[in-house]
């Protein structure tokens, strides 16, 4: 049984660029190569992003809502970081 599949894409010129320096330059063997890789890192990023929100993000806001006290403004933030209230120049 046959594990890849081949596919038609149609980039746009400024990323077929890229994809094709990257091979003239020896960085990756063929454009499939290329798009591989740039699959992995968005898989990667995904997976990045879905840990931070099970395990940062998810408990967090059910802390909030356990306890609202302890939220902060946005002014005390802005105020702690310096920074102008909104409409402030």
């Amino acid at each position: 049984m046959r594990t890849t599949q081949q596919l038609s894409i149609t980039l746009p010129n400024d990323m077929a660029d890229i994809v094709k320096s990257k091979v003239r330059t020896g960085e990756y063997a063929s454009e499939s190569e290329v798009i591989r890789d740039g699959l992995r890192v968005l898989l990667a990023r995904d997976r990045a992003v879905e840990n931070w929100l099970v395990n940062q993000v998810a408990p967090a806001y059910d802390a909030m809502q356990a306890d609202p006290s302890r939220a902060v403004s946005a002014d005390k933030i802005r105020k702690r970081l310096g920074l102008p209230f909104v409409g402030e120049e």
